[in-house]
């Protein structure tokens, strides 16, 4: 079959040697294609590439469509944990598994981590939504970094219990959307404290209750509930803390709509000058870059296009293709990407 090669995915297979318009080679039959020799195609011109059939199942659908059943299922079962700490003051440990387990066995083959934060929003209760998205970005993150399997799963675990706390808070005072009094706004800040105590009585496990503890303190001491900065907070708590405020960012709530993912990492990158980690916030973008190729960008002046390469000096001005022409948006002054989608 032939494609567009902006609607090719990983995954693809070549079915034909590739040659450019000046018949230099580029790649050759039975390649299976990766987000950067998707890139690759985009900087050689080549329009159209001979591909192997698709599978007719889920294998090559696109990564929210294999998930979202997965996912669904696991902010499902996070409301059911929630209600548990409730009732007894812990989670079970087999029954969290049970939730979460389909979904972090699927996590290691999936790779366009991009499209998954684009498509996987729930229409269930914030919080547990929420808790599933930070889950999942906290075990990518940490994997990033550079950590063991065993170790990127035991923050992905923490990121799915890092509001669990707030099954203690009244819920008429979390949903309230009138200015909290100072008592209220003392009360909500201590979910970090309940989730803490939940964890650590559950697991027996320091690094989960520690990320979950301490996931809102802040680099420049201006977070919560203890005020505590730099390397005095947990690594763990660190990376939590990015996918935290992504996950916040990308959602949408009950007083705003969710905001655009290139918006998102501009205020990540904005604070990790002051508030986040500036490692895990740099390692988290750097390595979301590839797989903005192949994704719609909508610029600043009504024109949109195909993102075909990824600028590595300037995050947010990438090389856009526009029909016949090409915009390169680092040197386009007043121009600037406003929105990404699939």
């Amino acid at each position: 079959m032939q494609v567009h090669v902006a609607d090719l995915r990983s995954g693809d297979v070549v079915s034909r040697d590739i040659f450019n318009a000046y018949g230099l080679f580029v790649l050759p039959a039975g390649t299976q294609l990766t987000e950067s020799e998707i890139a690759k195609l985009f900087q050689h011109q080549i329009d159209y590439v001979d591909i192997e059939p698709r599978n007719s199942g889920t294998g090559n659908a696109p990564t929210a469509m294999r998930l979202k059943p997965m996912f669904e299922s696991a902010v499902a079962g996070s409301e059911l944990l929630y209600r548990e700490a409730l009732d007894s003051g812990v989670v079970r440990e087999e029954q969290m598994d049970e939730v979460f387990r389909p979904l972090t066995d699927r996590l290691p083959e999936e790779r366009d981590v991009v499209s998954m934060l684009l498509l996987l929003n729930s229409e269930a209760e914030y919080t547990f939504n929420h808790s599933v998205q930070v889950g999942m970005l906290a075990y990518y993150i940490a994997k990033w970094l550079g950590w063991s399997e065993e170790e990127a799963l035991t923050v992905s675990k923490a990121g799915f219990l890092c509001d669990i706390g707030k099954c203690r808070i009244d819920p008429a005072l979390l949903n309230k959307t009138d200015p909290l009094t100072e008592e209220e706004y003392r009360m909500i800040r201590k979910y970090p404290i309940f989730g803490y105590e939940i964890v650590k009585r559950s697991f027996k496990n320091e690094l989960m209750a520690k990320a979950v503890l301490q996931h809102l303190e802040r680099m420049d001491g201006s977070g919560h509930p203890y005020g505590i900065k730099g390397e005095d907070i947990h690594e763990a708590a660190r990376v939590l803390a990015v996918a935290d405020v992504c996950s916040a960012m990308i959602s949408t709530r009950t007083y705003r709509e969710r905001r655009d993912l290139l918006r998102v990492l501009r205020e990540l990158h904005r604070l990790s000058f002051n508030e986040l980690d500036p490692t895990v916030v740099h390692t988290f973008i750097r390595r979301l870059l590839p797989f903005f190729v192949g994704k719609t960008a909508v610029l600043s002046n009504g024109e949109s296009g195909v993102i075909v390469l990824t600028n590595p000096t300037d995050f947010f001005r990438p090389l856009i293709r526009c029909g016949e022409t090409f915009i390169d948006v680092s040197r386009q002054q007043g121009v600037e990407v406003v929105d990404i989608a699939m």
